[in-house]
């Protein structure tokens, strides 16, 4: 599916997000930033081991990274120059905040990109695999605070969701249908 939104092309495919082509590519990381499984995992795989190596000096530098937040670094092997490394919500049943942290790692993902001049970007569904953040409610925040943050603040080219399963993108289209109106194309 994909939509222009302004000057933006918000698109979602389901697809392995270690072979996209955008300038950036998000990782749903841990706060300990040493790789892991899922989405992590395969990021610093593929990446090699640069994009370890500089999530160890900003550990050292600035120590775990809380959950929210966002960090950059080079993309290694990867096709795109940078990986943002962003720590989501662990699923606690809702009433902990999660929904406005995962909001705050949309956020501060796109924060730092427009920071850096990235003006293409690829997502996963940040916190819904090992953390279990339900996939509808997760998909309405993402594309929510990604519509939001476009509409203000232009500047981005594409951003890419990618996903990993066809049940993952049929919610994050109705999420897109849900929130704007719009069926997905």
């Amino acid at each position: 599916m994909e939509t222009q939104l302004g000057q933006t092309l918000i698109r979602m495919i389901k697809g392995d997000i270690t072979v996209q082509e955008t300038e950036a590519i998000v990782n749903a990381a841990n706060s300990g930033l040493m790789g892991g499984g899922g989405v992590d995992g395969a990021i610093h795989r593929a990446g090699g081991p640069q994009i370890l190596a500089e999530c160890k000096e900003i550990r050292a530098r600035q120590g775990m990274l809380p959950p929210g937040q966002a960090v950059i670094t080079t993309g290694g092997r990867l096709k795109a120059r940078y990986v943002i490394h962003t720590v989501g919500p662990v699923w606690a049943g809702g009433g902990k905040g999660e929904d406005e942290t995962l909001r705050s790692a949309y956020h501060s993902c796109l924060s730092l990109a427009r920071e850096r001049g990235i003006r293409s970007i690829s997502f996963p569904s940040v916190s819904t695999g090992i953390y279990h953040f339900p996939v509808d409610r997760a998909a309405r925040i993402a594309l929510r605070e990604v519509k939001d943050f476009v509409s203000g603040q232009p500047g981005f080219a594409e951003v890419r969701f990618v996903l990993f399963s066809d049940q993952v993108l049929r919610e994050f289209e109705a999420a897109w249908q849900e929130i704007t109106g719009k069926a997905a194309k």
